[in-house]
């Protein structure tokens, strides 16, 4: 169980992520890589936006669809992907 816990230290590590920047926005607006970061970080930038105001679970301004389309497979990834899934004894 020690590359779980590994796992959930990185995890917590790349929470501290999820605050926007005015940088990153500032020289243009996000498209499909920062909507992938944003989609994967997601779940940690919620709980963080719910003792924040600063922290912001979507950035705006963006590209429009190709950063919705980051930010949907970013958290399909993490949501709906094969990374938490186990594996079938049989």
């Amino acid at each position: 169980m020690r590359g779980g816990g590994v796992l959930v230290a990185a995890l917590v590590l790349l929470s501290a992520c999820a605050n926007q920047s005015a940088a990153a926005v500032e020289p243009g607006a996000p498209g499909f890589l920062w909507g992938l970061w944003h989609g994967f970080i997601f779940p940690w930038a919620f709980i963080g936006s719910l003792f924040s105001s600063e922290i912001s679970i979507y950035a705006v301004p963006n590209s429009g669809g190709w950063y919705d389309f980051g930010y949907f497979l970013g958290v399909a990834v993490l949501g709906g992907g094969s990374l938490f899934s186990g594996k079938r004894k049989g």
